[in-house]
């Protein structure tokens, strides 16, 4: 499975300099827990980190931080983990595990954001995966059946 075929292609997209109140307005309004963070978001896109609700709430609200004036520049994690859309998923999975990240956005060959790929878009794919392999053992169980009788 290709990380392009599995990753969500609409992503919220922020710059450096948005504040943290800007970014959890935007998430609430956009119904997603996460931004990606990028050089400008008109042009190339190129990622340079994630923040998540979690973030926001953990490394804002938790530090009694002002999140009108904290920057998701001072929140993403270095170095920013991603994905190449042509990858294997497996590949992707280990880096996912390596870096302890449940988010990992995707680029093209251009480095340009194409999409995210999350833990659950894996974990459907993979079940979906693991189902057809299940329905298969048991038609291969059905016709073995039929044919000794």
């Amino acid at each position: 499975m290709l990380v392009r075929d599995l990753c969500t292609s609409e992503v919220v997209c922020c710059r450096p300099q948005t504040s943290a109140l800007e970014a959890a307005r935007l998430m609430r309004q956009k119904h997603v827990g996460d931004v990606v963070v990028v050089d400008d978001p008109l042009q190339q896109r190129v990622p340079l980190g994630v923040v998540t609700d979690r973030d926001l709430a953990v490394e804002v609200l938790g530090d009694d931080r002002d999140a009108a004036t904290t920057a998701l520049s001072t929140l993403v994690h270095r170095p920013v983990v991603i994905a190449r859309d042509t990858e294997d998923a497996s590949v992707v999975i280990e880096r996912m595990r390596t870096h302890g990240v449940r988010r990992v956005p995707v680029v093209d060959e251009r480095e340009s954001l194409v999409g995210i790929v999350t833990l659950d878009d894996l974990l459907k794919a993979l079940l979906s995966e693991m189902h057809t392999l299940l329905e298969t053992q048991s038609r291969a169980q059905r016709r073995e059946q039929s044919a000794r009788r």
